[in-house]
């Protein structure tokens, strides 16, 4: 799928710095793809953190994504940082 505007939200803003949510059917190798956010450009900047619901109609994931470069026009994030871990019960 590609990314869509609509489940991309502000959770805080301060000091220049925004943390992010976006929740997508798309896998977290997907959305950390060179590109993957270039429509939302002019609102990421670097160094802001997109916390995502990846896979969502798959195989679940949550985790943090750095914007590791945002220049405009291309929009860059680094790989996922996974949040919670194996779930055995």
């Amino acid at each position: 799928m590609a990314f869509e505007t609509k489940n991309l939200s502000v959770l805080a803003y301060s000091n220049g710095f925004t943390l992010w949510h976006y929740a997508t059917v798309d896998t977290a190798a997907v959305v950390d793809t060179n590109g993957y956010f270039n429509e939302a450009a002019d609102m990421l900047r670097t160094g802001d953190m997109v916390m995502a619901n990846v896979d969502t109609d798959g195989t679940p994931a949550a985790g943090i994504f750095l914007v590791s470069s945002s220049t405009g026009s291309n929009v860059d994030l680094a790989d996922i940082t996974a949040v919670g871990g194996t779930n055995t019960d």
